[in-house]
């Protein structure tokens, strides 16, 4: 069948098998074109399937050579229904990997479940013996985790203020119009909540269930990863219940290296840059920050994507020496988006952009070639017109959903 995007709002719901394989390609091809340093050796990626994820688990197997398991929560193409983007991802890697004789092996399911956490414990002991790199990349609305009486208790974020609303602007996505947009504050459970689904009590939990079943190698090193921003985006980010999450993920990190000293484990968070995600698409204020970020960045020619970011975290960051940690104790892998020059430059223009000079403003075609891409779509050297089998196979796959 021919596959075309189907867009609502900031999600799409098609994917384009051979999109997502040329767009997995473009990202191995840049590191392949990398130099090959030391880094891990077996590396476990929780999130593997889109975005910082994907790209971690792509830097470990083509810049580092390293065996990589990845855990993710996708669904195979049904009928007329395509597969998800990151199910094509998944798929497109291992097909990659194998080519070059990596070992690469996917495990799809809930990874908040107890069911999948033993069932990667296995995995490993069983091919690998030890992981010494564990990536947390999870970006989900909600998690269910079971009480001590054995029932399912779910919890759902928000993306909302934390004690006064904030007005500003942004993009509608829908028209590619600015407007005004007004973020209510959480309510207290609400932080609590969001702090349940997107702080570190998870990752904490993959660590401990990891170290406890003995695969997790001493000297590991496992990083999570974060964002902080600009002023601008404070109120909605990090000062918002996102932020409340994001800063209990920061002390998860510390918790974890001190009571995990004797293995010697290292546990980081990476404040990454802003880039063009599924997560970020839904966060007001967010997209117009990032076409306006995107234009500057790319006349500074300091723009990076997924891909050069990771191969920097990897190589100039974790595994270069010494990692270098801001006074929070983060590693800060924003650093070209937050120089000065660049942010008195992306606020110059924010305080002016307007429906009549969006388009000289911001990046808005890059922002949605991003977006696009993220769905295999606006791939350079995909025959679109072409017919496409929507059912394809995840080699390795573990489990399903």
């Amino acid at each position: 069948m021919r596959i075309e995007p189907r867009v609502k709002g900031f999600i799409c719901t098609t994917a384009h098998p051979e999109g997502c394989k040329a767009h997995v390609k473009q990202q191995i091809d840049y590191m392949k074109q990398q130099d090959t340093t030391e880094g891990p050796k077996s590396v476990l990626v929780i999130g593997a399937s889109s975005g910082y994820g994907l790209a971690s688990r792509i830097a470990a197997a083509f810049s580092c050579r390293a065996a990589t398991i990845g855990v993710a929560f996708e669904k195979a193409a049904r009928g007329s229904r395509t597969a998800t983007a990151g199910w094509y991802n998944c798929a497109a890697f291992e097909e990659f990997a194998a080519a070059e004789g990596l070992y690469a092996k996917t495990i799809n399911g809930d990874a908040f479940s107890r069911e999948i956490k033993e069932q990667t414990i296995e995995l490993i002991r069983r091919d690998l013996g030890t992981v010494d790199m564990v990536v947390y990349s999870l970006a989900a609305p909600r998690r269910t985790v079971m009480s001590r009486e054995g029932a399912p208790i779910t919890y759902s974020s928000v993306l909302k203020t934390v004690g006064q609303p904030y007005t500003s602007k942004s993009i509608d996505l829908r028209t590619n119009q600015v407007t005004q947009v007004t973020v209510e504050p959480a309510t207290e459970e609400e932080i609590d909540n969001t702090v349940k689904v997107m702080g570190g009590e998870d990752w904490q939990d993959w660590i401990a269930a990891l170290d406890e079943a003995g695969v997790l190698a001493d000297g590991a090193v496992t990083v999570a990863y974060s964002y902080i921003g600009p002023e601008l985006t404070f109120p909605i980010y990090r000062n918002g219940s996102i932020g409340m999450a994001k800063r209990h993920l920061s002390q998860t990190a510390a918790t974890m290296t001190k009571e995990y000293r004797d293995r010697g484990l290292q546990a980081y968070v990476s404040v990454n840059k802003a880039l063009v995600t599924q997560s970020s698409s839904a966060i007001p204020i967010v997209p117009l920050y990032i076409s306006i970020l995107y234009k500057i960045m790319k006349e500074m020619d300091l723009h990076e994507g997924c891909a050069q970011q990771m191969y920097r975290l990897f190589h100039d960051k974790l595994y270069s020496g010494e990692v270098a940690l801001d006074q929070d104790g983060q590693i800060r892998l924003d650093d070209y988006e937050m120089r000065p020059e660049v942010q008195e430059r992306v606020m110059k223009l924010w305080e002016n952009v307007c429906d009549e000079n969006l388009q000289e403003s911001a990046d808005i075609q890059g922002y949605w070639d991003d977006f696009y891409a993220l769905f295999g779509f606006r791939i350079q050297g995909v025959d679109y017109e072409a017919d496409q089998e929507a059912d394809r196979v995840i080699p390795s796959l573990c489990a399903a959903e």
